[in-house]
């Protein structure tokens, strides 16, 4: 299976989505659909047979156009979009569009108002009312079928197709009304002609400032996609070449000089600088960089020239990559939205019975059939529910967004509401809670020289890819290492060798219960070493210990006050390590952490949080392979983005920036989006509630139905946006 991503132009509300949806979940080979209204688009997962002409056709069987469609490449990174159908240049936005359309439509209507209100409001009579009727088709007519042709055209498909939306409703209403006037030349009725141009305008403007509302709604994906670097300076035979980034190759080395940002993800070859890395990780103080470290591009370079490798480019980069997790995340749905769906489905079809009943019972009970239409149609456009298709993705959508710009990468919106939910948040301790980057400390040789002993263990542990084996290797400095036989490496517990026909063994004091190794002589080194949190690597040759190597990975700098705030906020901290008790529990109280699971092989890490998750909801912090397990396991995985591409992967929130900061940052943006999504769907519901009752009694007519119903729209809409307020 690979990814298919199609961009969808006339959709207006989740009706749509949700028709869009049924009708791609007929084709064959297509799954997990996710359409989003508020994004314009669908992700889907499709198998090599399906087509572009087939989900094209799809799109189109269910009343709506696929502007593009983009395959995901079946060999490579998950970023790579190979077949794409780009829009044109000279497209329209959605806003643009619906601006055009507001401007033609208020030209016909201010003409509607001024001919229908002059006489009322000024004594003026402008036409005689022998020609009212037939003027008001005239005016009426290309607000209807040239303007909102495509909104008509929709909602008439909708009744063909029994798919019904928004659409719909504001179709039947106008239509019928327009319809009056025609009614008028044959028998004795209110002509509303006038008043269907003024709905189908009034609709039209709620339509414009909606879309200027949801266009800030997603500019945080269109300020990402502008951060790119445009060109490169290449450094070829000696001499700089500037190039456009497209041309940049994997390998291809280019000069960034201060203040220019750095083309794209890199190895520096030469040079020292330190980097702005904010738009990113959040970060606002500059990272100090220099030979053999990365950059990541779109980044800004500050006060020294740079040589930098290209490692990754176009939608391999990790800006590529943040800004595909931030889409997914703006797309995918959250469980309380599967209510307002289930409402949406049957709420137009309930809304036509009841404007047809109260048409019905008007008529009956007045006689007056001119008025009778005027309420079923009030009832019609006020019922339209766009506010309530609206109210969680479009919360969603901004809450996914500013996570972006901190850095809180929300991978499923799911995680919003589970968050709320959680009690206990566990942490893995290597890389996540400290540095990740382990140095000896401490080294205790009985019977040798502490060289000798490293010469042996850096021999060994240079086979070995573990960051305790890459500190003792970085400490014994060999310039010619001892050789190696029968290496192996003991998961969780350590490794073992042959060097000149002796058998060495290194790691933890279970490794040497079960080698029957004998440890009694350097007990008091051990618990020592151990008292400090420093991790302890026993070497032993054949059944004796011969030594101890004590290494240290330094506590990132702000995890003490991150857990700090996380136990101020009630939750039950915990961290798992496969480190002894000693150790453990040193960096715990270090940090601050209430209780300590140690001795944990990985692969039972995933089983300790199934444990945990007896109590309460439990929310996963790692950042390596060996933690991709957990973090599926738990309610909820936050995954630290300076970790492995596999603990990323199957994290539901990415911390971009790798501080634990992050966890308490991803908890209250959960929090807050979660809240608007339940302030938002209580004024969809109170509007409804409140409005289609005061329409049924003829409170309303049909153009202060339609505005009040614009607004309602407009202020679920608005609403998400005050989100951009809250401080995370």
């Amino acid at each position: 299976m690979k990814k298919a991503k199609i961009k969808i132009s006339g959709m207006t509300c989740v009706n749509c989505s949700n028709h869009v949806e049924k009708s791609l979940s007929g084709v064959s080979g297509v799954s997990n659909i996710n359409v989003n209204s508020v994004m314009d688009n669908a992700v889907v997962d499709v198998s090599d047979e399906v087509s572009e002409v087939q989900l094209k056709k799809a799109v189109k069987d269910a009343g709506y156009e696929a502007v593009s469609v983009e395959f995901e490449e079946s060999s490579g990174s998950s970023n790579s979009f190979s077949k794409k159908k780009k829009v044109g240049k000279g497209r329209m936005t959605e806003s643009q569009i619906w601006f055009r359309k507001l401007v033609g439509t208020w030209v016909f209507t201010i003409i509607i108002m001024v001919i229908m209100y002059a006489p009322k409001l000024f004594d003026v009579e402008i036409i005689s009312m022998n020609a009212m009727t037939p003027v008001m088709l005239i005016l009426s007519f290309p607000i209807l079928f040239y303007f909102g042709f495509n909104t008509i055209k929709a909602g008439f498909k909708g009744f063909l197709k029994l798919n019904f939306s928004m659409d719909s409703l504001i179709a039947l209403g106008t239509v019928v009304a327009f319809s009056t006037g025609i009614l008028s030349f044959f028998i004795e009725v209110v002509d509303y002609s006038g008043v269907s141009g003024m709905i189908m305008t009034i609709f039209i403007t709620g339509k414009f400032i909606e879309s200027k509302a949801k266009g800030r709604a997603t500019s945080e994906i269109k300020k990402l996609l502008e951060l790119g670097a445009k060109k490169a300076r290449l450094l070829r035979d000696g001499e700089e070449v500037e190039v456009d980034i497209k041309d940049v190759k994997v390998g291809d080395v280019f000069i960034v000089k201060p203040g220019e940002k750095i083309p794209t993800d890199g190895e520096i070859v030469d040079g020292d600088s330190s980097v702005d890395e904010s738009m990113v990780t959040g970060e606002s103080l500059p990272v100090d960089k220099r030979a053999g470290g990365l950059v990541i591009g779109a980044t800004i370079n500050q006060d020294g020239v740079l040589h930098v490798k290209a490692t990754k480019i176009g939608k391999d980069t990790f800006l590529s990559g943040i800004i595909k997790l931030v889409e997914e995340a703006q797309g995918t749905k959250v469980p309380i939205q599967k209510v307002a769906d289930k409402v949406t489905n049957v709420f137009v079809p309930i809304i036509l019975v009841i404007s047809l009943l109260t048409f019905g019972a008007w008529w009956w009970g007045s006689g007056d059939l001119g008025r009778s239409i005027g309420i079923g149609i009030s009832v019609l456009v006020i019922a339209c529910p766009c506010a309530l298709g609206l109210a969680v993705p479009i919360s969603l959508t901004v809450g996914a967004g500013m996570g972006a710009k901190r850095g809180i990468l929300i991978r499923k919106g799911e995680a919003i509401q589970t968050m709320k939910e959680i009690k206990t948040i566990v942490f893995d301790k290597t890389g996540t809670i400290t540095k990740g980057k382990p140095e000896v400390v401490g080294v205790y040789a009985v019977g040798s020289s502490e060289a000798g002993l490293l010469k042996i263990a850096g021999s060994l542990e240079r086979l070995s890819e573990h960051p305790i084996a890459r500190a003792i290797v970085k400490k014994a400095g060999l310039v010619k290492p001892l050789k190696v036989k029968g290496f192996k490496a003991v998961r969780g517990r350590g490794i073992e060798g042959m060097i000149d026909r002796k058998r060495y063994v290194i790691g933890n004091d279970v490794l040497m219960k079960e080698k029957k190794i004998l440890i009694i002589k350097l007990k008091k080194i051990i618990g020592r070493f151990e008292s400090k949190g420093w991790t302890t690597m026993i070497v032993a040759e054949g059944k004796k210990a011969i030594g101890v190597i004590g290494v240290a990975d330094a506590v990132k700098k702000d995890s003490v006050l991150a857990i700090s705030r996380l136990n101020n906020l009630g939750y039950k901290t915990v961290m798992i390590t496969g480190d002894n008790e000693k150790t453990a529990e040193a960096i715990a109280k270090q940090v601050g952490i209430k209780k300590v699971i140690a001795r944990v092989l990985p692969e039972d890490k995933s089983r300790r949080v199934r444990e945990l998750q007896r109590e309460g909801m439990v929310a996963f912090v790692g950042d390596g392979i060996n933690d991709a397990p957990a973090l599926k396991e738990s309610n909820v995985g936050i995954a630290i983005g300076t970790g492995t591409d596999i603990a990323i992967e199957a994290g539901d929130i990415v911390l971009a920036k790798g501080s634990l900061i992050g966890v308490v940052q991803a908890i209250n943006l959960s929090k807050a989006t979660f809240s608007k999504i339940k302030q938002n769907l209580f004024w969809a519901f109170f509007y409804n509630i409140v409005a289609i009752p005061l329409a049924i009694g003829g409170v309303l007519n049909p153009v202060v139905a339609e505005i009040a119903m614009a607004l309602s729209s407009i202020t679920v809409v608005t609403n998400a946006n005050l989100l951009r307020r809250v401080r995370v």
